[in-house]
């Protein structure tokens, strides 16, 4: 399998091929330090928000095929003298909040000398992030630098600033203020008579639950009503500097209204008033004779012994240490401290470094207690798709536009995803009652005959697979039940579940997409040498039972080429794969021509410019492996030391070898190698010209499609590319082309519509309320000359 690793900032994305789910972490660094750069002890590695640690495998984090693992890279400490300047920097201002507190103790009030108030004297002073006002204490008086000797001398709000400490919130610490957030500390209620519309007083509000008490704002009255039995007050709250307003919001205490003071209307007696602020209790409304599990001891309620009271860091309930269970002597020393309730549970937390705890899933497994050395996390039949085939549905019948006959794959989940054939394990893919519309040829069966344009094929089933077996001989017999009666319906003649039938014109039946494995290459020499080839279309001629060479019965099945496209082992069938530049890479070799490729161009040698052929590349390779391993006496096929070992030390050795291989001609770029045979260019039909000359709406989006001609089938998957529907991703289906050139699904335009957004999805292009939205025929039409049959599953 292969997986993707990607840096944080998103810059550097690589692929690391050649993993098994068994790879450890730390021999994950070691890919990654030669592919990044990144010493091991510098990465930190993350998947899906778990950071990976050494000693654990791939498959413990659950990583899938072609899943992104971040990579972070850790920054070295900062210098040592930095840390001193900032350890400095905190004993001056712990000094400084120590001069501080000496100065709030002073008794006395003390005249700066300017200003309208006095050092110690009490104050109402504004919050700047709230725009609440609180009951607060002068410690310090200070003029802003350069006010005097100046020309132009500045209002006294300007040069004047108070340091203050607020009276409830002493962990504030000092908060420096201009005069316009400073005032005297409101003395005077108002009475319900006193209030009119337009006044300006400080009233108790909580803008988050208006029917609790909250802190105190500045506001101005908006509505007075009075009734019999009422009396409303509606306000517009003032924020000051913190916000805006909040307008039409109800008084609920009436009683608590307050005058706003005029500097220099007290005497400076610094006596503090009754006023409440903050949020009471909303269970026991402070009452000091109620016991409440809310503001007290969550689990007794009794409001006593508050010195041997526990706060949880996490639902900030409180907790006598004698109602623990079980009970605590004295306050932990820990900083941080969780109730019984919000602690986790020690045994479940997974520290860093620490082995993983297995899932009920995999403590299941039967690797969880296997003692077998065997490396099973290679496999790729189940691995999980990466992408999924849109271009047609899943219960297309005949070709797939793109993937002409002869494409080939390494893996079956390739085919998978191509469209070819969906099923990752199964041999037939089809329904019931519709029919099939794709197998895999790969010899499973003993029964099975292969004649190239025609062969015998045996139905599923009659095999016991318990145990996780993906294959075993015949132990019953099999039934034209489930996909056995769907490759029946492909047959041009009635179903008969008993005797079978024969078509009448095979020829007229439902085709099915072939797929050979190498996996048959024992019983058949048609069947490819490695991967999984596309044959193309085939017929069912005739289905009937019959006792197989185990015994039981077995469904059969003739199936005979019907095709245009000429087989891929024939002559012109090869010659049609060459054109199309159809060529199947070796995950491992791929890896291992990197590799030489860096070394090449690490020591500036002649081979950076000498461009091995496509054709020649496997066996050239492998011809190097096998002199390699006969000179070093390392077998890598199926051996472990092939990572550890033998990789390491090939890769060593690769560059000499290269460079005596070119010194003695074998392979030289001027001698012995066939020019490059160049790919066939996509045609297309005079039907199709002429469809796409008519689309004058998209003749830049064409030009820029037409390019890719050359590339030959690969020119499908530009249409597909460029032709795309931005809010679906998949190709435009009944497709709008607005004004601004951009192409949409009809479907998506109307969603985008009904949610009253009348813009272009693309580029926000104002559409219109009442736009057409006029289907563009001669795209639809070349589309579905493209790709037949898309629009089915849309």
């Amino acid at each position: 399998m292969w997986i993707q690793v990607r840096t944080m900032d998103g810059k550097e994305t690589h692929r690391i091929d050649s993993l098994s789910k068994l790879t450890k972490v730390d021999e994950l660094r070691l890919k990654i330090l030669e592919l990044f750069k990144v010493d091991p002890e510098k990465q930190r590695l993350f998947y899906r928000g778990k950071q990976m640690e050494d000693g654990h495998t791939i498959f413990d984090y659950n990583v899938g095929l072609n899943d992104i693992v971040q990579l972070l890279v850790r920054q070295a400490a900062p210098p040592a003298a930095v840390l001193k300047s900032k350890d400095k920097e905190a004993e001056l201002s712990d000094s400084d909040s120590a001069g501080t507190s000496t100065q709030t103790d002073l008794p006395d009030l003390v005249d700066p000398g300017f200003g309208c108030y006095k050092i110690n004297e009490f104050v109402d002073a504004r919050d700047l992030n709230m725009g609440a006002w609180f009951e607060a204490q002068i410690v310090n008086i200070t003029k802003t630098s350069g006010e005097e000797g100046s020309d132009t001398k500045p209002s006294e709000e300007e040069v004047i600033h108070y340091h203050v400490k607020y009276e409830d919130y002493p962990e504030n610490g000092v908060v420096l203020l201009h005069s316009k957030d400073v005032r005297p500390r409101a003395r005077t209620v108002y009475q319900w008579h006193q209030l009119e519309v337009g006044m300006v007083v400080m009233v108790n509000f909580n803008p988050d639950e208006p029917k609790e008490r909250g802190y105190w704002y500045d506001a101005q009255i908006q509505r007075k009503r009075e009734t019999r039995t009422l009396h409303e007050i509606y306000t517009k709250i003032l924020l000051g500097d913190a916000g805006d307003s909040l307008n039409d919001c109800r008084i609920m205490f009436l009683t608590e209204i307050y005058k706003i003071e005029e500097p220099g209307s007290l005497d400076g007696s610094g006596v503090g008033s009754d006023r409440s602020n903050g949020p009471e209790c909303k269970h026991c409304k402070d009452d000091l004779k109620k016991n409440c599990r809310w503001c007290n001891c969550h689990v007794c309620g009794v409001k006593q012994d508050p010195d041997k009271q526990l706060l949880c860091d996490e639902c900030d309930m409180a907790f006598h240490i004698y109602c623990l269970n079980p009970p605590l002597t004295s306050l932990p020393d820990d900083d941080d401290w969780y109730c019984p309730e919000c602690r986790n549970d020690a045994s479940e937390v997974v520290l860093a470094g620490e082995k993983l705890k297995d899932s009920k899933k995999k403590s299941k497994m039967a690797s969880a207690s296997s003692t077998s050395q065997r490396d099973w996390g290679k496999g790729m039949a189940c691995v999980g798709r990466s992408k999924q085939c849109t271009i047609v549905p899943s219960n297309h019948y005949g070709p797939v536009p793109g993937v002409p006959v002869g494409s080939i794959w390494k893996f079956r989940v390739q085919v998978s995803e191509s469209g070819c054939h969906r099923p990752h394990v199964a041999g037939i893919h089809g329904r019931s009652n519709d029919g099939s519309y794709s197998l895999v040829l790969a010899g499973g069966y003993e029964d099975d005959q292969d004649n190239g344009n025609e062969f015998t094929y045996t139905g599923s089933g009659g095999r016991d697979l318990s145990g996780n077996k993906r294959t075993a001989e015949q132990s019953c017999d099999q039934k034209l039940t489930n996909m056995n009666r769907a490759l029946a319906l492909n047959c041009n003649a009635s179903v008969n579940e008993k005797d079978g039938a024969e078509a009448k014109d095979w020829k007229a039946g439902k085709p099915v997409r072939v797929v050979r494995s190498s996996k048959g290459r024992k019983h058949s020499k048609f069947s490819p040498e490695d991967g999984n080839r596309y044959d193309g279309i085939y017929k069912v001629v005739k289905y009937w039972p019959e006792k197989g060479k185990s015994g039981f019965l077995v469904w059969r099945y003739l199936l005979k080429r019907n095709d245009d496209e000429p087989a891929p082992w024939t002559r012109d069938g090869k010659e049609r794969i060459k054109k199309l530049g159809l060529t199947i890479l070796s995950l491992m070799v791929g890896t291992l021509l990197n590799v030489a490729a860096e070394l090449a161009i690490a020591t500036q040698n002649k081979l950076v410019a000498f461009k091995f052929p496509t054709e020649y590349r496997c066996k050239w390779l492998m011809n190097t492996i096998l002199t390699f391993t006969i000179t070093s006496g390392i077998d890598p096929g199926g051996s472990s030391k092939w990572v550890s070992i033998f990789l390491p030390t090939f890769c060593i050795h690769m560059l000499p070898l290269l460079t005596s291989f070119v010194a003695e001609e074998k392979l030289s770029p001027t001698k012995g190698t066939p020019k490059k045979m160049k790919v066939e260019a996509y045609k297309l039909t005079k039907e199709q010209k002429a469809w796409v000359k008519g689309d004058e709406s998209n003749r830049k989006l064409w030009g820029e499609a037409m390019e890719s001609l050359a590339l030959g089938p690969k020119f499908l998957n530009k249409v597909e590319e460029v032709f795309s529907c931005i809010c679906c991703q998949e190709v435009v289906f009944q497709p709008i082309t607005t004004e601004c050139q951009h192409n949409v699904c009809r479907e998506c335009l109307q969603r985008s519509f009904k949610a009253e957004v009348y813009s272009c999805p693309a580029c926000r292009h104002d559409l219109g309320k009442n736009n057409p939205m006029t289907v563009n025929n001669p795209l639809q039409a070349i589309l579905n000359q493209f790709f037949p049959g898309y629009s089915s599953g849309r």
